[in-house]
């Protein structure tokens, strides 16, 4: 029997305004902005602005930075040919044989062509109609930077490009995280529960998920520690460090005495600042990256006395189990006791022990929440404890 168990609290529409930002997007995004200096605020060009930007930014780069190298080195190229006089017209292409002209670049008229060889000179080797002659030593050195530099920038490229394709941020938003978390009764406890999914044919390995409580609390010293952290001790069905992450799971934290959330009550989810930051991390089987994924859950995210439906189904005509990505965020509501974890574990000690002689004492002080347990919910332990002589405070 527990306090009011035929009621069921939900608490997925807030009260009162926000006291909290997210820190943590529900897309996974840290709402957190460093301080960047100029040098690091119009560094466009390093490799881990190419990498997080997007697709048409770094694409867009690469066109200007390739039009501007092969303009600048045709430039030079003409400059060299029109200084060695290639561009007068008695030592054109067809008439440098009749004339017994040799050029410093074969084939060169106007820029079209000082262009063209700009091109092909920094992006291939073996070239065509167009190619330095021995003629001119500083056509041949700036040849040789340009075939440098080419090769330089191609190998960049590339590796930014690989690295966009293989990035774990691209893997991580395969990971789905359930829109609520929920809290019911398992084995007589109160249980935190979400639900967390991988939607790809081929799943992470090395599966881990972890979760954070974010909020200001205050030491014995008076001391006030803004956004502190504190792990939630996770568990899947008895697996408690790596998880078999080929279908989705439900996580599970109970709520004991080690639990920051042991004080926390219904009434306590619309006057609380706080914020519940979960993470998944693994290894992507394709590409042997670590990835993760990260969402967050505000209090008034949290529906009291509610549980994940099984979305899990045998077919029998296939023979196979299916996945019903449709009911991945449906809950079913369940008896709860609409109390703290603390008070449902001396309520469960008082229905354990053998009320004899002994008189057993509640502590129904208010210990870390404002408005732990309601006046009509104390009025109903009362009424219990009058027929089994129990002192209530």
């Amino acid at each position: 029997m527990y306090p009011n168990t035929n009621s069921i609290v939900s608490m997925s529409r807030p009260r009162s305004k926000a006291l909290h930002r997210r820190m943590v997007m529900k897309n996974g995004l840290c709402n957190v902005v460093q301080s960047q200096s100029n040098r690091q605020r119009f560094g466009i060009f390093s490799y881990e602005k190419l990498v997080d930007s997007s697709w048409a930014f770094t694409l867009s780069t690469f066109l200007t930075v390739l039009f501007l190298s092969w303009t600048c080195f045709a430039i030079f190229y003409w400059l060299i040919c029109f200084t060695h006089g290639d561009f007068e017209p008695n030592h054109l292409p067809e008439f440098q044989h009749e004339y017994n002209f040799k050029p410093c670049i074969y084939d060169m008229r106007d820029f079209s062509s000082a262009f063209l060889f700009s091109m092909e000179a920094q992006h291939t080797v073996g070239y065509g109609i167009k190619a330095p002659s021995s003629e001119c030593a500083e056509a041949l050195f700036v040849n040789t930077i340009h075939c440098i530099i080419g090769f330089v920038m191609q190998g960049f490229m590339a590796a930014i490009i690989f690295s966009k394709m293989t990035k774990p941020r691209v893997r991580s938003q395969t990971l789905m995280f359930s829109k609520k978390i929920a809290i019911s009764l398992k084995n007589r406890k109160l249980c935190l529960m979400f639900r967390v999914g991988d939607i790809r044919l081929r799943h992470i390995v090395d599966s881990k998920v972890r979760a954070f409580v974010v909020k200001t609390i205050k030491t014995k010293e008076e001391e006030i520690l803004p956004y502190a952290q504190r792990e939630l001790n996770l568990c899947m069905d008895g697996c408690s460090d790596s998880i078999f992450f080929n279908w989705p799971i439900i996580m599970h934290h109970t709520i004991d005495e080690n639990s920051p959330l042991y004080y926390l009550s219904p009434s306590d989810l619309c006057q609380q600042k706080f914020e519940i930051v979960v993470v998944i991390e693994g290894t992507d089987e394709n590409t042997g990256q670590m990835t993760q994924a990260k969402s967050s859950y505000m209090p008034n995210e949290i529906l009291w006395g509610y549980r994940f439906e099984n979305m899990i189904i045998f077919n029998n005509y296939r023979e196979e189990y299916e996945v019903d990505f449709s009911k991945f965020d449906v809950v079913a509501p369940v008896n709860t006791p609409l109390c703290s974890a603390v008070y449902n574990d001396q309520y469960n000690t008082m229905q354990n022990s053998k009320v004899c002689s002994t008189r057993l004492t509640l502590d129904f002080t208010p210990r870390h929440s404002l408005g732990e347990i309601p006046e009509k919910h104390v009025a109903i332990f009362k009424e219990v404890a009058r027929d089994i002589s129990i002192d209530i405070r």
